[in-house]
C-alpha cells in the first residue's frame, strides 16, 4: 500500500498543534514564559528566520514556531533507511515510509544596545531560561503527542537530536528533529481499492 495524499501534511499539522498547545500550557504554569507564537505554521523546506518579534503584539519574546519536512525515505526496519532496489514488478512499497520532521522555535535574542554595549548577564540569563524551558516543552510535547496521532495502535517514532540555534539575526531558539513512521494505507495508482 502507498501513502495517502495527506499523510505527511496531516502529520505536520498535528505536530504543530501539539507543540503550540504545550507552549501555551507551559506559559500558563510558568510566569514570564512566553506561549505559542502567533506566527506558527507548517512551512515548505527550511524556515526563514523572518522575524523574531511577535507580529501580533510586538512582543520581543513572541517569536516563530515552524514545522517542516527534512526528508522522507523507505524503511524496511524502521528507522533505518531501506536500500532495496524497487520497480521490477509493479508497485511494491516498503513496509514503512519514514519522515524526518524539524520543529523550529525562535525567540528574540538579547542584542547590543544602541550605545554599543553587549547584553547584560541578566538579559542573557533570562533568554537562556526561556530557551531551556522551550527546549523541554517541545521535547515533552512530541513524546506525549506523537503516539496518539495514528489511531488506537499508536505511531512509531524516534526522537532525533535537539540543538540550540543562534543567536543569529536577532533570533535564538531550538531545533528538534523527529523521525516518524507513516502508515501506507492507500492503493498504488492504477490499482483498485480493496
Amino acid at each position: 500500500m502507498a501513502l495517502s495524499p495527506f499523510a505527511l501534511h496531516d502529520l505536520t499539522e498535528a505536530v504543530l498543534g501539539c507543540v503550540c498547545a504545550a507552549l501555551d500550557e507551559t506559559a500558563t504554569a510558568i510566569p514570564e514564559q512566553p506561549g505559542c507564537p502567533c506566527r506558527a505554521c507548517v512551512v515548505p523546506g527550511a524556515p526563514a528566520w523572518d522575524e523574531c518579534v511577535d507580529p501580533c503584539s510586538g512582543d520581543m519574546v513572541g517569536g516563530q514556531l515552524t514545522v517542516n519536512v527534512a526528508r522522507i525515505y523507505p524503511s524496511t526496519r524502521f528507522p533505518e533507511e531501506d536500500q532495496e532496489v524497487r520497480g521490477i514488478r509493479g508497485c511494491t512499497p516498503p513496509p514503512t515510509t519514514a519522515a524526518e520532521l524539524v520543529v523550529t522555535l525562535l525567540r528574540c535574542a538579547p542584542m547590543v544596545s544602541e550605545q554599543g554595549c553587549p547584553p547584560t548577564c541578566e538579559e542573557l540569563s533570562a533568554a537562556a531560561r526561556v530557551t531551556h524551558i522551550d527546549a523541554v516543552t517541545v521535547y515533552n510535547a512530541l513524546m506525549c503527542c506523537l503516539p496518539h496521532t495514528a489511531g488506537r495502535r499508536g505511531r512509531r517514532f524516534v526522537m532525533g537530536q535537539q540543538r540550540v540555534i543562534g543567536p543569529q539575526g536577532g533570533c535564538v531558539g531550538i531545533e528538534q528533529r523527529v523521525i516518524v513512521a507513516l502508515p501506507g494505507c492507500a492503493p498504488c495508482p492504477g490499482e483498485e481499492a480493496s
